[in-house]
């Protein structure tokens, strides 16, 4: 399998059109006093493109990413982008991270440093890594499949021959969002690559949300249930469309970069731990630079793709023994109760963190990295 250095450029013509969008935008009326609850309020957002058409500079941006080991191979017919940065200290552990949706491989972009060099930010050299942070099929600079069927689980295959592509023979995992069901796949179907999984989320319980006998359940689930029926009433709209009609909301994001910044911003505000204040949280040059991943590349649809296959395409998963690390964000999206997981996991490390939310590795870096480290030391001898 080849693989080859990547380098990012993206060309005057696209970035001039874009310009042009942002100066004509046809923006559309809101409810007096909406505020926040029929979707991105309409201020913030005039205000964001406001800066993302004056002031931002994404060949700034370019250029700092450029500054990543970045490189590009062929897995299973499709263009994989990723970026491998090597760990200093005396015995790396290779750790693949998986992001996911409406976010990019920039998630983890601050724990990078974090887990490759330890030592430089108080930490043990012994406990660095080796990182590994591809872009999903049809997402960012990786390809867009051509044909159906790439969902979790054949992108937890093709994770196995990039890791081998790279010499690695036994590995560690880390994802959230999507990247939690990838890495539960590779864990499920090919647990003797893996020393252990880190996970941030379990992804939507379905088999507690659709069980009909309550009094089987212990109260924390039942309280899950409760929970879990109220979001999907109320916040899984995007979803819905997603698993459903992916193509008919592609024609809309790829040609519109305010109605694309509107999709992505809303699920940054509602899925945080930023009370309400993406500020607290997110410069705006960090929020458009997600963005623009998408647009740049025009992968809002083929990313939009992957929730229709794994609302369509995907196995069961049964229970995964290979040694599996939680870290509960607190204001994250329906944190899973600890029974449940004991029951499908092999559970060796369970933290509740004191604050941050769904994007873990980019509201709070340094409680995730730590947790990842520690998890990690009992499991290096298995290497």
């Amino acid at each position: 399998m080849a693989i080859e250095r990547f380098h990012i450029h993206v060309s005057d013509e696209l970035l001039d059109d874009l310009q042009y969008r942002l100066q004509h935008i046809r923006w559309p009326e809101q409810s007096e006093n909406a505020n926040w609850e029929r979707g991105t309020e309409l201020g913030y957002l005039q205000s964001l493109v406001s800066y993302w058409r004056d002031h931002y500079d994404w060949r700034a941006q370019e250029s700092k990413l450029n500054g990543y080991a970045q490189y590009m191979c062929n897995i299973d017919d499709i263009n994989v982008h990723f970026i491998h940065e090597r760990g200093k200290g005396p015995s790396p552990l290779p750790i693949i991270l998986t992001h996911g949706w409406p976010d990019s491989y920039l998630r983890y972009e601050k724990i990078i440093p974090l887990l490759t060099d330890p030592a430089s930010f108080g930490g043990d050299p012994e406990d660095s890594f080796d990182v590994i942070v591809p872009s999903l099929p049809g997402f960012g600079f990786s390809g867009q499949p051509a044909s159906p069927g790439i969902n979790n689980f054949r992108v937890a295959g093709m994770w196995t021959k990039l890791m081998t592509a790279l010499g690695y023979p036994t590995f560690a995992a880390a994802g959230g969002d999507m990247g939690s069901g990838v890495i539960r796949y590779l864990a499920a179907n090919h647990p003797e690559r893996l020393v252990g999984i880190h996970l941030t989320d379990v992804g939507i319980i379905r088999g507690l949300l659709n069980s009909k006998d309550s009094e089987d359940l212990t109260e924390e689930e039942r309280q899950y249930k409760t929970k879990a029926a109220a979001w999907l009433s109320q916040e899984s709209g995007y979803m819905s469309i997603q698993s459903t009609k992916p193509q008919t909301l592609a024609y809309g994001l790829s040609d519109s970069p305010a109605g694309l910044a509107s999709w992505m911003i809303e699920k940054f505000r509602s899925w945080s731990d930023c009370e309400g204040d993406l500020s607290q949280l997110f410069s705006e040059d960090e929020l458009l630079t997600h963005i623009m991943i998408y647009w740049v590349t025009n992968t809002i649809g083929s990313s939009a793709q992957m929730y229709y296959e794994n609302s369509h395409s995907l196995p069961p998963l049964g229970r995964i023994d290979v040694p599996t690390g939680i870290a509960l964000f607190q204001a994250d999206v329906l944190l899973p109760p600890k029974q449940w997981v004991e029951r499908n996991l092999n559970l060796a490390r369970w933290t509740v963190m004191p604050r941050g939310g769904h994007f873990a590795a980019m509201e709070q870096p340094e409680l995730l990295a730590d947790d990842i480290r520690a998890f990690y030391r009992g499991l290096r001898s298995k290497l």
